[in-house]
């Protein structure tokens, strides 16, 4: 009897060191990384470099190197973020499927929006543009990917001082966002878009309808628990309470942003509210901390401007390869072009040598044959 329960007991407990052996899902995994993105940016990192180790299927390789390089982004650390998706856009070469083949071009396009060279991500939301069209419509990531890549040209209008035109491409994005299933997954996007739509009502001085955007950018951060987009959408409502210059009011949010904001390393948003609060404690008097904000403010923007510049080299370094590569390929082209006339002018002058000797062969045979017959 001793011996059947041990045996069970050590069945048992086998069966117990099975089931906790079995793997994760790989999507229950990225699926995690992909919510720590904007509050927790390293761990984000971590999981997906850990997946990367030992992940071998090429879309879900590229689909780590997006997560990657969006948590770098989060982190402004666009040098790294850059590398990742570049690597991402090689591997989607060899990929069949359409889906990820766009969302990588929109990926790519919205890492040059982040890095302020506009033209190139107008160049690749166009080449974007040409995949989204295959896509069936009725397919949930054509709506994602035609969103993001209206929300975006938004965006690079907006930084251009276009708001009008910026709100147009943002009003699209929103409608397209509305018709993803499930919707969830639309809600941080959906709060970034609404971010940017209350600047552009900011910008156009229509303060109550970009109050009305700042608070729909908090309702979809908080539906996601997303910290740091909550904090962006209420440093946007403390501009808009500054402009009423209601300034303890607008401090009450920065302070409530810089707390939510702690954990995320984001440089343009720790910059952002450090200069807010600077600007309210200047407007109340207090010198004291505007001095201690304002300082974090300059600092916050050397380290932006550091990484951007790191970045922008990595582009050109990049760019040069690129075109390098396509001059090689140009080169090649034309040396077989050249190889393939040389070769068949070759053809055609051994073709006519040949004609022309056989011409003049038979011509010395008739001579030879008239000679002959005059002799004769």
């Amino acid at each position: 009897m001793k011996t059947a329960l041990k045996i069970l007991l050590f069945i048992f407990l086998i069966c117990r060191i099975n089931i906790s052996a079995q793997e994760i899902p790989f999507d229950v995994i990225l699926k995690k990384a992909r919510l720590e993105i904007y509050d927790n940016p390293d761990n984000s990192i971590a999981t997906a470099k850990s997946l990367l180790k030992k992940e071998k299927n090429i879309d879900k390789v590229i689909q780590i190197y997006i997560v990657l390089s969006t948590a770098n982004i989060a982190k402004r650390d666009f040098d790294q973020s850059l590398q990742y998706i570049l690597k991402a856009k090689e591997l989607a070469q060899k990929s069949n499927d359409l889906k990820t083949q766009t969302s990588v071009l929109i990926s790519v396009a919205i890492q040059y929006q982040q890095m302020e060279l506009f033209s190139k991500s107008f160049e690749t939301l166009n080449e974007a543009d040409l995949y989204l069209a295959k896509l069936p419509d009725d397919l949930f990531e054509k709506h994602i990917e035609t969103a993001r890549s209206y929300a975006i040209r938004g965006m690079i209008y907006k930084s251009q001082s276009n708001s009008e035109i910026a709100l147009e491409k943002f009003l699209i994005s929103i409608k397209n966002f509305e018709k993803v299933n499930p919707k969830q997954s639309a809600y941080a996007n959906m709060s970034v878009v609404y971010y940017n739509i209350g600047y552009c009502y900011l910008n156009l001085n229509q303060i109550d309808k970009a109050q009305e955007a700042f608070l729909q950018s908090v309702t979809y951060a908080q539906k996601n628990n997303a910290k740091s987009l909550e904090a962006f959408a209420l440093k946007g409502m403390a501009e808009v309470y500054k402009q009423k210059r209601e300034n303890k009011a607008a401090l009450h949010l920065l302070i409530k942003a810089e707390d939510l904001c702690k954990n995320t390393q984001d440089l343009i948003l720790n910059e952002g509210i450090y200069k807010e609060m600077a600007d309210n404690y200047l407007a109340m008097g207090n010198q004291s901390l505007y001095q201690d904000y304002n300082k974090k403010h300059f600092e916050m923007r050397f380290k932006r401007q550091q990484n951007e510049l790191k970045s922008i080299n990595q582009a050109i370094n990049n760019h040069n390869k690129e075109t390098l590569k396509k001059s090689e390929e140009l080169k090649t082209y034309y040396f077989r072009i050249k190889m393939l006339v040389i070769a068949f002018g070759t053809i055609i002058i051994s073709v006519l040598f040949y004609f022309i000797l056989k011409v003049k062969k038979q011509n010395r045979k008739y001579q030879k044959e008239i000679q002959e017959l005059i002799r004769s």
